[in-house]
């Protein structure tokens, strides 16, 4: 016997929901991963004191910052082609999502390490500790505290802002229910079911978000 599928609205989930609600994490949890190498760079280079560094990740901030998210998207994905750089739906969506967080968390990792006492700093370097490993031994581990919390919420609005990536036809949430919606005639109860399932999913990692600022709340607190 069949295993039935789970049922929202009166409307099987079977026909493409769960694939798309896996592959809206895939491409989440991918682009978050890559935006927190890149916001970690882009933070030390403007905190660094050479000027072509902190100038490239100024603009770099400055443009993803002030740009939208879809035009950016479109960029990549119709705009590199016409260069002879063709990059197909999926990874053009996790270029983007990546360099667009990147940018915004850029600020959150700088602003978390700016937080830590210049006292650290020198005492470490009093110690013989060289620059880099005053940065990875002792700056960064304490900054964490206050760069994890924003961070989780940055994922969420994330996996909101990755609806965007279905006007490339990647087979997310968002384009499987206008897909299916068109099909059927049933856009409002599609574009429900895709409400609830980004509701529901934005709630599960609320929670976990919720979790992790207390935890790393407490940490703050006793210092």
């Amino acid at each position: 016997m069949l295993a039935r599928a789970p049922i929202l609205l009166g409307l099987e989930l079977r026909d493409g929901f769960i694939q798309g609600a896996a592959l809206t994490l895939f491409i989440c949890v991918v682009s978050i991963v890559i935006s927190t190498v890149i916001a970690l760079a882009a933070a030390l280079a403007r905190l660094s004191d050479s000027g072509p560094a902190f100038g490239v990740a100024t603009f770099y901030t400055s443009f993803f910052r002030g740009t939208p998210l879809l035009l950016q998207t479109m960029l990549i994905y119709l705009g590199l082609p016409q260069l002879g750089l063709v990059i197909d739906a999926i990874p053009a969506g996790i270029i983007a999502l990546s360099l667009c967080y990147g940018a915004y968390m850029a600020e959150i990792f700088r602003a978390g390490i700016l937080a830590v006492p210049r006292g650290q700093s020198e005492a470490a370097l009093s110690l013989g500790l060289k620059p880099a490993e005053v940065t990875w031994l002792v700056v960064l581990p304490q900054a964490m505290r206050l760069i994890i919390p924003p961070t989780g919420n940055q994922f969420i609005a994330m996996l909101k802002d990755s609806s965007l990536v279905s006007v490339m036809g990647v087979w997310e949430i968002m384009f499987l229910a206008r897909t299916h919606g068109r099909a059927e005639f049933k856009y409002m109860e599609m574009l429900i079911v895709a409400a609830l399932i980004y509701w529901a999913m934005s709630g599960a990692f609320e929670l976990v978000q919720a979790r992790i600022e207390k935890r790393f709340g407490k940490g703050v607190s006793a210092r």
